[in-house]
């Protein structure tokens, strides 16, 4: 499977997870439809977001703007929470990289405006985590 492909994946296991409380293998289940690729980067990227939830949740919630966690949709918050994951945790992956998916993401899974947002928030944590680093 290809990273982009299990990105995509990820997020729709993680709305469904977030929205109807579905355990994990059951979400990825359901995305893979009897599906035989290689699920490991996936499941890596599940686990990680899953496993470092409360972190990312906190991470997050510094450059929303206005807006709660809770309040935003629930796609676009397991967008945010895939991509502060991978930047976050996975070194391998370029940050910019890691942005650029989130976007095209949100602009296949949310509505006209989510990208934009998505981009906003992104490129603050990015600029804060570049302006720390210096």
């Amino acid at each position: 499977m290809k990273r982009r492909t299990a990105r995509e994946k990820a997020v729709q296991c993680l709305f469904q997870i977030d929205m109807a409380e579905v355990p994990l293998n059951e979400a990825v289940a359901l995305v893979m439809e009897d599906s035989q690729e290689d699920t490991t980067f996936l499941r890596y990227l599940l686990d990680g977001v899953i496993r470092n939830q409360n972190e990312i949740d906190d991470e997050i919630k510094k450059y929303l703007r206005g807006w709660k966690l809770e309040r935003i949709a629930n796609v676009d918050r397991a967008i945010l929470r895939l991509a502060f994951f991978e930047i976050m945790f996975e070194e391998q992956t370029p940050d910019k990289v890691v942005m650029n998916e989130a976007i095209e993401i949100a602009k296949l899974f949310s509505d006209e405006q989510s990208h934009r947002y998505i981009n906003g928030v992104l490129s603050s944590f990015l600029h804060a985590r570049e302006t720390a680093q210096a």
